[in-house]
């Protein structure tokens, strides 16, 4: 396997480099939920360390004199926090936009008020499913789905647009109307039904997660459906269906290219250009090491994949390069080992027969549910080991 992420190799500086503009402050790997695609490292376990209140303040007083503008607190569960409002209120202070992305498992009332006190601008529910049998069984919590519900009342009362996220895949995707349904009886805002992205435990449980093409059809004209009648109704709710991109021909355009405008802070303070990085072969800068100045614009990680030199054929001389940047450098070491190759997901990758594998096992008969590997610490620390 190639190691082309190594930290000796040679990673030009990309003249007229811009600011970040959208920080990812992952608080904590800590969870109560066990989710089979969450987006976490598989080795959680092992990264114990989490940041103070005062260096996370630090953190979020550079970031917004480099430029950032937006703050997402996300986890694991940020609720577990118990800075959670300071957290905010020196956000705020700052003038970040901040927003809040939790399973709502943990929160209150009394919770929801105080952050709205603190000055927090936005919150995102995740549902696990329509079905509370199902959502409680994924969350790992006899009580999730009715504490969901419960808490998504609560941020609509306390003067929020709901925001709610529903992952999706082959176990939940057939039942989107039902899902839908929910929201609108909810009084959404906004729903996003995000089909998983295959990073983290997703990749590990991929082949009991990725719905078949037909699926995924059905759920896009379902989708398409309600959208035209809540416009017809002049209905504020706005319906965003997130698709994987293992069915397309081209990548997506990551991250709207790497380093370019996305930084995320794991719980113990290495910063990546994506929350996905952390697998790569790359050593990633600490923010307890080094200012955030030098993360973005020195450091050889933020560096490694700017710009185009690094790419190899056929993005190297494709025309398509400076729209989708080669993909995901993430996906691409995932199924090739090699970072610098082609997304296989693009038709022209030499390893794109690993999609239309992946594509063509989703029409095989998968095991239940019940079978996948759930996020939680036992299997993290079995992979650990392993």
């Amino acid at each position: 396997m190639l190691n082309t992420g190594s930290t000796s190799a040679d990673s030009p500086l990309v003249a007229n480099q811009g600011p970040p503009l959208w920080l990812l402050a992952e608080l904590t790997y800590r969870c109560p939920l066990q989710c089979p695609y969450c987006s976490n490292p598989l080795e959680f376990a092992n990264h114990k360390d989490e940041l103070t209140t005062a260096q996370w303040i630090d953190v979020f007083t550079q970031a917004r004199a480099l430029g950032a503008a937006q703050l997402g607190f996300s986890g694991g569960e940020p609720l577990v926090r118990d800075d959670l409002v300071e957290l905010i209120e020196a956000a705020r202070e700052l003038g970040f936009y901040t927003n809040l992305i939790t399973s709502g498992m943990g929160l209150t009332e009394q919770k929801v008020n105080a952050f709205k006190q603190a000055g927090l601008d936005h919150i995102q529910i995740s549902f696990q499913a329509s079905d509370a049998e199902i959502n409680n069984m994924l969350a790992g919590s006899r009580k999730a789905f009715d504490q969901k519900l419960a808490m998504a009342r609560a941020v609509k009362a306390a003067g929020y647009p709901m925001v709610l996220n529903f992952v999706t895949h082959r176990h939940n995707i057939d039942e989107i109307e039902k899902i839908i349904e929910l929201c609108l009886a909810l009084e959404a805002d906004f729903v996003e039904l995000a089909t998983c992205q295959y990073y983290g435990w997703a990749h590990l449980n991929r082949a009991g997660l990725l719905p078949t093409k037909a699926q995924l059809d059905h759920a896009e004209a379902v989708t398409q459906r309600y959208r035209l009648k809540l416009a017809a109704e002049n209905h504020p709710c706005k319906l965003i269906l997130v698709t994987p991109d293992y069915y397309e021909e081209r990548p997506k355009g990551c991250m709207n290219g790497w380093g370019n405008i996305f930084l995320s802070i794991t719980p113990d303070g290495t910063a990546l250009p994506c929350h996905s990085a952390r697998q790569l072969p790359v050593t990633f800068p600490n923010v307890t090491a080094h200012s955030l100045s030098h993360i973005w614009y020195d450091s050889f990680g933020f560096n490694r994949f700017r710009g185009y030199e690094w790419m190899s054929e056929p993005c190297r001389s494709c025309d398509e390069k400076e729209k989708d940047f080669g993909g995901c450098r993430c996906q691409a070491y995932m199924l090739t080992g090699d970072a610098t190759q082609a997304d296989p997901v693009c038709s022209k990758s030499p390893h794109h027969d690993k999609i239309l594998a992946a594509r063509a096992e989703a029409d095989l008969p998968q095991p239940p549910i019940e079978a996948l590997t759930f996020r939680n610490e036992r299997n993290s620390r079995i992979i650990c080991k392993s």
